[in-house]
């Protein structure tokens, strides 16, 4: 569970410092869209006040020459000349004004007999009206007119000129402010004509993310307007804005990522502390005992580890076993661990050789090489033999570098040490490699002996991986035993060696030392000196532990009547009638390594 929510802090964590950037981030997006829909509102603001004006262009001119008509039916009198002069007066915008034929010969002209023009496009009728449109160009205009005509009587029609938009050809600039391309063309898509540089906009490789462009249609002339802005054009304008914005989502940023790390401090994450407790010695080892199955006796001990703060607090190691691992601390604290084992078992492994001491190693430590250098510096001058030593392969993080690993497992088996396969057949724990990296010890995951129902049920998964240690001739232990029908089932599997709350959780040093001796049945100077109520308190720490974890015995046998399952098998104390205890020989060493069962893994890997 403690390794389940420090996973969950870190996950935490992760998504919270996404989100203390997030404001900085989204600056830059939400700046984007606003200077898009501002530029657009200004870009479309501007054509619509171009195609508006070239409409009403066209409107009055068409007023006019109904207004002409009205006045004088006759056409190309002095009567017609002079209303014609007088409609011209009233609207400047007219440039000449004609009458003549469908098929387009001259009949007369205000202003020269000889007056001359080019149509540019065909001519086209316009909604609402009579009225007809075409773009013409006459020789001594720049711009292009547009050419609005009334027919009046069958063959006949007045025609008057006038630009297409007064105001920009009057101002010089034909185009959208800012814009470098504003381009005139009829609905149809005929271009009239364009002003800047078109080709800058329609040769670009990526023109939506670099430009803004609107388009507009008139909706009584056959003409519409479209232009294009340089986006960096736009977001200039606005600079001062997005850096404002910048300063005030960092600012909030900082504030919501220490208010985390802060939260982190207090709650999941004792990690940033690490560093100083290793040096203060206050990760501390738990030895969790390892029993022999067949004598009920302590065959050994896994390595387990605290966190003991000066002001009582204890940390379980899935808060910081990760971190650890991570950045690189596993390493030394895994020999302040060491050194601490030495100091606390030396005399208990000088009186009874045959126990062993489980220490777990990491991913690192196969990296590194330097952990063969270490044992020996730590274990060469003591009583604690080499033989003793069991080294147990963790794998929260996969092996990378399989030579390296090689290199050490050697190295450590020349000194006579054994190396043990935590956790097998779970995580990244590969049973190949009991093969390729000479493993003397498999460990059985607690997820499998949880399988155990009954002594006589079986279970294959459990059967499997017991007849693959034995055809490979490695050692077994079991993890996670918690009832007594796992541990007879077990042993009548021919399995040695044991660890799990049904005999004992990790105990501190006090309690593993006085066990230790009480369960071998040695009466030794350390027994002496305790008197007997501190040894039962010492042994029934046992106990307390495990209903401080929720851990009930029940009718379980204990860690004094862990030898009891030798006599209750022996008897035929068992459900099946016909059950026969097998005989198993009895090895000469018993192997240890060994997983605190229903602790959190992370106390596995605390082991280093």
């Amino acid at each position: 569970m403690a390794d389940l929510k420090s996973r969950i802090s870190h996950v935490l964590m992760f998504f919270s410092a996404i989100l203390a950037f997030a404001p900085v981030i989204s600056v830059d997006y939400l700046m984007d869209a606003y200077v898009r829909m501002r530029g657009m509102q200004e870009i479309k603001m501007s054509i619509n006040g171009i195609v508006e004006e070239t409409q009403r262009t066209v409107e009055s001119a068409t007023e006019s020459l109904q207004s002409l008509t009205a006045r004088s039916p006759s056409l190309c009198t002095p009567t017609f000349y002079r209303a014609a002069a007088a409609e011209m007066r009233a609207n400047y915008l007219m440039r000449q004004l004609i009458v003549n034929s469908t098929d387009g010969a001259l009949q007369c002209a205000l202003y020269g007999d000889k007056f001359s023009y080019t149509a540019i496009t065909p001519t086209m009728s316009m909604p609402g009206g009579p009225q007809e449109m075409t773009v013409v160009r006459i020789d001594d205009n720049a711009f292009p007119l547009l050419k609005v005509s009334l027919r009046v009587r069958p063959g006949k029609e007045v025609s008057t000129f006038v630009p297409i938009n007064a105001h920009m050809f009057d101002d010089g600039h034909g185009a959208v402010e800012k814009s470098i391309m504003t381009r005139f063309a009829l609905t149809s898509g005929l271009t009239i004509f364009e002003f800047g540089d078109p080709a800058r906009y329609f040769d670009d490789p990526h023109p939506q993310e670099n430009f803004l462009f609107a388009q507009q249609v008139a909706q009584n002339v056959p003409i519409s307007v479209s232009a294009a802005i340089p986006l960096d054009l736009i977001a200039a304008e606005y600079a001062d804005l997005q850096i404002g914005f910048t300063l005030v989502a960092s600012l909030a940023s900082c504030i919501f990522l220490w208010l985390c790390v802060q939260y982190v401090r207090r709650s999941q994450a004792p990690t940033f502390d690490l560093e100083r407790a290793i040096n203060d010695g206050e990760l501390r080892p738990r030895y969790q005992p390892v029993i022999d199955l067949q004598t009920g006796h302590i065959a050994g001990c896994e390595v387990l580890i605290r966190w003991e703060k000066p002001n009582g607090e204890v940390i379980s190691p899935g808060a910081f076993i990760e971190y650890a691992e991570l950045s690189g601390l596993a390493i030394p604290m895994t020999l302040s661990l060491m050194e601490q084992v030495r100091d606390d078992l030396e005399d208990l492994c000088d009186r009874h050789a045959h126990l062993k001491v489980g220490i777990n190693l990491f991913e690192r430590h196969f990296r590194d090489g330097s952990i063969v250098e270490d044992v020996q510096s730590i274990f060469g001058a003591t009583n604690i033999r080499y033989s003793q030593l069991v080294f147990e392969i963790t794998e929260r993080q996969p092996l990378s570098d399989m030579g390296g690993v090689n290199a050490v497992i050697h190295a450590l088996r020349d000194l006579g040490s054994k190396v043990a396969l935590d956790d097998a057949g779970t995580g990244h724990s590969n049973l190949a490699y009991i093969q390729k990296l000479g493993i003397d010890i498999v460990k059985i995951d607690r997820v499998f002996v949880e399988l155990i129902k009954h002594r006589n049920q079986p279970v294959p998964v459990v059967d499997a991986l017991i007849s693959m240690a034995n055809d490979l001739g490695t050692e077994i232990i079991a993890e996670g035993v918690e009832t007594e029908e796992q541990a007879l089932y077990l042993r009548k599997k021919g399995i040695r060696q044991a660890q799990g709350f049904l005999f004992a959780p990790a105990l501190p040093v006090d309690a593993y030392l006085a066990l230790a001796e009480r369960m071998n049945n040695e009466e030794v100077q350390l027994i002496d000196e305790l008197d007997q109520a501190k040894v039962d308190d010492l042994v029934g720490f046992v106990d307390d532990e495990h209903r401080e974890i929720g851990v009930d015995y029940g009718d379980m046998p204990g860690i004094e009547g862990a030898a009891e399952l030798e006599t209750s098998e022996a008897t035929g104390a068992d459900d099946d009638p016909d059950y026969v205890a097998p005989v198993v020989e009895q090895e000469e060493e018993i192997m240890i390594g060994g997983d605190e069962s229903s602790d959190n893994e992370g106390e596995k890997a605390a082991a280093s």
